[in-house]
């Protein structure tokens, strides 16, 4: 498992190990010292000797580099405040496909999109769709009905005003 700290400061404590037994200070009270193994502090010193400062440099991380820059990665955050449209599609939907459309444009770099939908996610951008909206819809009459009707409905009032007759109430 790796030590916790940065690589600079896991680096700057091999160095001070190397240091402390310059000074004639022995393994073992350097391990007690900085906190570590007696056999960490015997490999610091193997590594040392066999390849001078840089075998106790830091190792850059595992794993893939990125493919974007942080800027790049703020600009198609920034994005998702614009339309799809300023960037030529024909509606307001944003999904995975056209964000990696622009990006592929832009920056000349291909995601596959089931790992754009992971990436947006770990940063909040969750897939919306715009609501659909009829286009007979009388918006004016729907809050009519919303606001005016429908509470009466709701008291068991008709329109005329005496209650509805229900089959709860005694005849």
């Amino acid at each position: 498992m790796r030590p916790l700290g940065t690589a600079a400061e896991l680096e700057r404590r091999r160095f001070l190990a190397i240091a402390r037994l310059d000074e004639e200070y022995t393994a073992q009270q350097v391990a007690d010292f900085l906190g570590v193994a007696l056999r960490t502090v015997r490999s610091w010193k193997a590594a040392f000797q066999k390849h001078g400062q840089a075998g106790l440099r830091a190792k850059p991380p595992p794993g893939r580099p990125r493919k974007l820059t942080p800027r790049q990665e703020r600009t198609v955050l920034t994005w998702f405040l614009k339309s799809p449209r300023s960037f030529g599609y024909s509606t307001d939907l944003w999904t995975a496909r056209r964000v990696a459309e622009v990006i592929s444009r832009k920056w000349q770099v291909k995601f596959n999109c089931r790992y754009l939908n992971a990436w947006l996610a770990a940063r909040d951008i969750t897939p919306q769709k715009p609501q659909r909206v009829a286009r007979e819809a009388d918006s004016a009459a729907i809050e009519r009905w919303r606001t005016h009707d429908w509470p009466r409905l709701k008291n068991g009032r008709s329109a005329s005003g005496p209650p509805l007759p229900s089959s709860t109430n005694a005849a």
